[in-house]
């Protein structure tokens, strides 16, 4: 298996979970970021500037473009690194290496958002000023992933644990637009954390203090932030009573409906991050999902962001013009 073979091959949509013409533009976009950090490492360990022309010196095993879909193969897939090494002929060490470099420019691009090729959100405060400015109507939910089990007598062992899962598990928060487009996903936290705990200490009941006319559509999970911000978040409508009349009872089933029907787009947008390997279960230390999860994130946000704005049709009546002349 030659290195020339490993490329045409891995660089299939089918191993790294985007199409050619994605890979192109992030190859445009992320090679100079990655070129610049590594002059500055090398700035770094020499001390000062070069003293010899650019391209002088030994050159790299593999070429940005070879590190980039070795990431994402290993992103989509969840292919070890020795199986990559060996694919391109390298040490195990080297895929490692270029696989974290890479990983962090991704994790740092931010998600794309429709309609604005230049701008990229990376920060609550961001989603939460471009939903504001738009008149976006967000849909927040949690979303679980199972990780490895922590070893024995380490603390905080049990704050992994969920309770709905029975699993060790990181939690994380998804918002999307109406059409089910990333907007952002992050605000990871262990398992064992409720969803309402989260809004709390991750800022997003004070995002939602700060700019009153942003709107969000949420699941049960979040019945409480609901009850503080009734008319900025929409919740699904609580059962009536066993001994509640039908007509009680089929309003709640309506409502529930109705409720379900409007945020299953936020639904779709997670089971999009399930269809990459690691977001379905995370094998490597917990300490490099945040920056995994953020990468993918990312990617996918950039394909969503690239769907059509379905707008909705008026129905004001127009008057015939009138031909009678």
């Amino acid at each position: 298996m030659t290195k020339k073979w490993a490329r045409a091959a891995l660089s299939h949509p089918a191993f790294c979970g985007v199409s050619r013409q994605h890979l192109g533009e992030l190859l445009e976009e992320l090679e100079p970021q990655w070129q610049a950090r590594c002059e500055g490492g090398r700035h770094d360990r020499r001390g000062g500037a070069r003293r010899r022309h650019a391209g002088a010196g030994p050159k790299y095993t593999l070429t940005f473009h070879d590190r980039l879909v070795v990431t994402l193969v290993h992103l989509r897939t969840g292919l070890t690194q020795e199986a990559l090494a060996v694919a391109y002929g390298v040490g195990s060490s080297t895929v490692g290496r270029a696989i974290g470099e890479v990983r962090s420019v991704l994790a740092a691009r931010g998600f794309a958002v429709p309609d604005r090729s230049g701008l990229r959100l990376r920060t609550l405060e961001d989603v939460f000023a471009y939903a504001e400015a738009e008149g976006i109507e967000l849909r927040i939910d949690g979303a679980e992933t199972q990780v490895r089990r922590p070893q024995a007598g380490r603390p905080g062992r049990r704050a992994f644990v969920s309770g709905k899962r029975k699993q060790n598990t990181i939690k994380t928060t998804t918002f999307s637009d109406g059409q089910g487009r990333l907007l952002f996903s992050g605000v990871e936290r262990p398992g064992r954390m409720h969803d309402q705990t989260a809004v709390r200490s991750e800022g997003i009941a004070e995002q939602l203090r700060r700019r009153p006319k942003v709107r969000a559509t949420v699941d049960a999970g979040y019945q409480g932030l609901a009850n503080e911000f009734p008319h900025q978040i929409t919740a699904p409508p609580k059962k009536p009573k066993d001994n509640a009349c039908d007509g009680d009872k089929r309003a709640w089933r309506e409502a529930r409906r109705q409720q379900s029907s409007n945020r299953i787009c936020v639904e779709h947008t997670n089971a999009e991050l399930r269809q990459w390997a690691p977001m379905r279960r995370f094998t490597q230390r917990r300490e490099s999902y945040a920056q995994t999860q953020r990468a993918i994130a990312g990617l996918i946000s950039d394909r969503a962001a690239q769907r059509p704005t379905h707008r909705a049709h008026s129905t004001e009546l127009v008057l015939a013009r009138n031909t009678t002349h």
